[in-house]
């Protein structure tokens, strides 16, 4: 088995190939499919390519897979022989990978299928159209305190009522027609966003593990849909520990001889933008009753609210887990809410309304059942309570009259 390491750049990838322990230059390849197509040719079904995470390294595998026996992504950060290497060429580094891989010691990246990098795709332009819309608030706002105008007194500035207060404010003309750039550029993008969240909304309707996730307070269309591009396949991971660390949601462990194990903050790696989702269902999560909620708050009193939300988002990745690998919905579901999420994810999809109809979401109307589920979640807290009360730092029971402990 040759395997060929492949350092990439913007414009072009430098080759090597390590045969029979040799190490061959294979030199400069262009990084257009054409110039890769060729490339892959001149390999054979028993070669092996290995290169680094990059931007377009999804591009390059679907381009060399159909000729080589396997192409491998390496994880950079864990290749540590290059980013800390004290002599540095992308020849090196191309030999660095192919030997790392050729001893069983180069650390992989999953390569999602074709569906799921669509996905990611359609998350990360929704959230790039967010994220413009929210800067173009925060110019505005800007230009507002430069000019030592009061803050807006409504909740949203772009809103019909936040537009007629700001445009009602005395600006310089430059100023001004500025403010008016900004309010048709963010029109625009909410055009856009529309659309997209249009294609994630038929996305997320003919997926049933993103309708599943959906049953946890707290979990919308847009974080259901993140998560499961994140995660892809649950199979992939053994257990909900592995996903835990996969969302950088572990804490980090520092030991040494017979030391005991000290405990830090969370790892931060892996996919950020699936952590920072899940941070944010956690705040959402326990502002309801339930069990999510006084865990919650067992933990905020002890180490303050941050840790207790981030506490939460690692709680819900495990539970995210278990519903994801045994096919179940969220024990605590309140199904009229969740009638409600899947009747605006089908509006969202583009499906006409049924004005006048009792439709699917009917029963989230009535206050009578909204408090049915309100009172079942609360039953559900104090439940959690009382199994925990009593627990100890030590995990047992605290005897009768002794002061009560919560668990780290």
């Amino acid at each position: 088995m040759r395997v060929v390491g492949l350092d990439i750049h913007r414009v072009f990838a430098e080759a090597v190939m390590l045969d029979d322990g040799k190490v061959v230059r294979l030199g400069r390849i262009g990084m257009t499919r054409d110039h890769l197509g060729a490339f892959a040719r001149t390999l054979t079904h028993d070669d092996h390519v290995v290169v680094e995470a990059t931007g377009n390294a999804a591009a390059v595998v679907e381009v060399i897979s159909p000729h080589v026996g396997r192409v491998v992504i390496a994880n950079p950060r864990q290749v540590r022989m290059i980013a800390h290497a004290k002599i540095k060429t992308d020849t090196i580094d191309a030999t660095v990978l192919a030997k790392l891989y050729a001893s069983n010691f180069l650390p992989e990246v999953w390569v999602p299928d074709a569906k799921t990098q669509a996905l990611r795709r359609q998350v990360t332009r929704r959230n790039q159209i967010v994220r413009q819309r929210v800067r173009l608030k925060t110019i505005t706002q800007s230009i507002l305190h430069a000019h030592l105008l009061p803050q807006c007194p409504h909740a949203d500035l772009f809103g019909n009522r936040g537009r007629n207060w700001l445009l009602a404010q005395v600006l310089p003309p430059d100023e001004r027609d500025a403010v008016e750039r900004h309010l048709r550029e963010y029109d625009r993008l909410g055009e856009d966003l529309k659309v997209v969240e249009r294609e994630l909304a038929r996305d997320a309707l003919a997926d049933a593990n993103v309708k599943r996730l959906m049953t946890i307070p707290g979990i919308d269309m847009v974080v259901a849909l993140g998560l499961s591009a994140a995660i892809g396949p649950i199979t992939r991971f053994k257990g909900p520990d592995q996903l835990v660390s996969y969302m950088g949601l572990n804490p980090s462990v520092y030991q040494s001889g017979e030391g005991r194990p000290q405990h830090g903050r969370i790892t931060k790696q892996g996919r950020a933008h699936a952590r920072t989702m899940l941070v944010e269902a956690a705040w959402q999560a326990v502002r309801g009753p339930g069990p999510l909620r006084a865990f919650y708050q067992r933990i905020s009193a002890r180490r303050g609210n941050h840790v207790a939300a981030v506490a939460v988002a690692r709680k819900l990745a495990v539970i995210l887990w278990h519903m994801l690998t045994k096919g179940e919905d969220y024990a605590g579901v309140r199904p009229a809410l969740h009638a409600k999420k899947l009747r605006d994810l089908e509006l969202r999809s583009g499906q006409p309304m049924r004005r006048g109809q009792r439709g699917s979401a009917y029963e989230y109307n009535l206050t009578r059942t909204r408090q049915e589920e309100k009172r079942r979640a609360e039953q559900s807290e104090v439940a959690y309570r009382r199994l925990t009360e009593g627990w100890t730092k030590r995990g047992r029971r605290a005897p009768m009259g002794a002061a009560k402990e919560e668990r780290p």
